[in-house]
């Protein structure tokens, strides 16, 4: 007895080949995708490792720059100067005077320049010192008539010695008085007023020349 086949049956047939026909087809498809993938993996580590054949790179030295040339020297510029002329000029002298052979010429005297004043010096050391007019007896002489002792003084009780600086002049004249050191109670003034009063003096000498020079000296205050 044959079995007829339904068209039911047939498209099912169909329908199994057409997936097994797809199944093949993909896995193909994914065949060739996983070896195309590994060749281009391979070819790219083959390049990898590919021999290095590239040839050595030398060393290129640095390319020295000539140094910029000099500036241009300037010559010198030689000048001419004409020699040095000589003025040749004829000075004519009129003297307006008749010499003959028996005229007799003066002597020629010439003036000595008059010496410089010089302004009065005043020496502190001289060959010989200034003096009183009659030496240390006339000069005690002089203090005791002239001197006086003044009230203060004597009230207080001071007694000493007053030290004077003074100048005397070529004509003994007395200026300039100091006191160097005094006692007080009016006794300093008293001692440069004995000493201004006092007459001319003996000038001190130098070479044998009246100079002025300055001294110093004493006045003694004793109470009795």
């Amino acid at each position: 007895m044959e079995l007829k086949k339904t068209p039911k049956a047939d498209v099912g047939k169909k329908r199994t080949m057409y997936m097994a026909l797809g199944l093949i087809i993909s896995l193909s498809l994914t065949l060739y995708a996983f070896e195309a993938k590994q060749y281009e993996e391979g070819e790219l580590m083959d390049l990898g490792m590919a021999p290095d054949d590239f040839e050595e790179l030398t060393e290129i030295p640095p390319t020295e720059q000539p140094p910029p040339p000099p500036p241009p020297i300037k010559q010198p510029q030689i000048i001419e100067i004409p020699d040095e002329e000589e003025i040749e000029e004829e000075i004519e002298i009129d003297l307006d005077v008749e010499i003959t052979e028996e005229t007799e010429v003066e002597e020629i005297i010439f003036e000595e320049e008059p010496e410089e004043e010089v302004a009065d010096e005043v020496f502190m050391i001289v060959e010989e010192q200034a003096s009183f007019p009659g030496g240390n007896a006339a000069w005690m002489k002089y203090l005791s008539k002239n001197l006086e002792y003044p009230r203060q003084a004597k009230r207080m009780g001071i007694d000493g010695a007053v030290f004077l600086s003074f100048i005397v002049d070529k004509e003994g004249n007395i200026s300039d008085i100091q006191v160097i050191r005094g006692i007080g109670g009016g006794c300093d003034e008293e001692a440069v007023r004995v000493l201004k009063e006092s007459p001319k003096w003996n000038p001190g000498k130098q070479r044998g020349r009246a100079v002025k020079s300055r001294m110093q000296f004493r006045i003694v205050f004793k109470l009795k």
